[in-house]
């Protein structure tokens, strides 16, 4: 397969994968959202983390609500704790890389906020260690996962919300993870500022 009809095959597999994800996951969506935009006018912020790709979607999502989507507005409280490189490094030095998140949630978490959580496997340990400090802190989750949503299932209560992409390509899963976090943004525009 040539180089042009390999990109064109990604391009097609890409939005195959999207159109699909779109009917199943869109009132998923429509719930996190909802959750979000519940907790953003009850005065709470929003945390988000995820490891390699999924911190930089992490930092993009905390961006979009800190800054602007795509309407001037003021801004919203959200923190991604995937930027602060001295507080990670001595948290994987001094303890484990596992507690790297869980740690700051346990610190900087208060109940009624929401944490993103970001995996697309499912089966990051420190992932999972976020969601177990969310909810010992009283925080509710949103899980962005992939595949058959690995660990990320077992540790989610009734009341958090599992956006999980059927698919095996990491990049395809990181590429709807991202649709996603634009969606979230839009709604939560759209329902607190019209």
């Amino acid at each position: 397969m040539d180089a042009v009809t390999r990109i064109q095959h990604t391009f097609n597999d890409s939005a195959n994968n999207t159109l699909e994800a779109a009917e199943r996951l869109a009132p998923v969506i429509a719930d996190a959202a909802s959750l979000l935009v519940q907790q953003l006018l009850g005065g709470h912020k929003i945390l988000s983390c995820g490891n390699g790709g999924s911190a930089a979607d992490a930092q993009h999502f905390s961006s979009e609500l800190l800054n602007r989507f795509e309407m001037e507005r003021p801004g919203l409280p959200a923190i991604a704790l995937t930027t602060d490189s001295s507080t990670i490094t001595s948290i994987a030095n001094d303890f484990c890389y596992e507690e790297v998140f869980a740690k700051q949630i346990h610190a900087l978490g208060q109940e009624g906020d929401v944490l993103l959580a970001i995996s697309t496997s499912g089966r990051s340990p420190s992932i999972i260690k976020a969601i177990d400090a969310a909810h010992e802190r009283g925080v509710k989750v949103i899980a962005l996962s992939g595949r058959n949503g690995g660990e990320v299932p077992k540790h989610l209560y009734d009341k958090d919300v599992e956006i999980r992409v059927l698919s095996d390509s990491t990049a395809r899963i990181q590429e709807i993870h991202l649709l996603v976090i634009h969606c979230l943004c839009e709604q939560i525009d759209l329902q607190i500022f019209g």
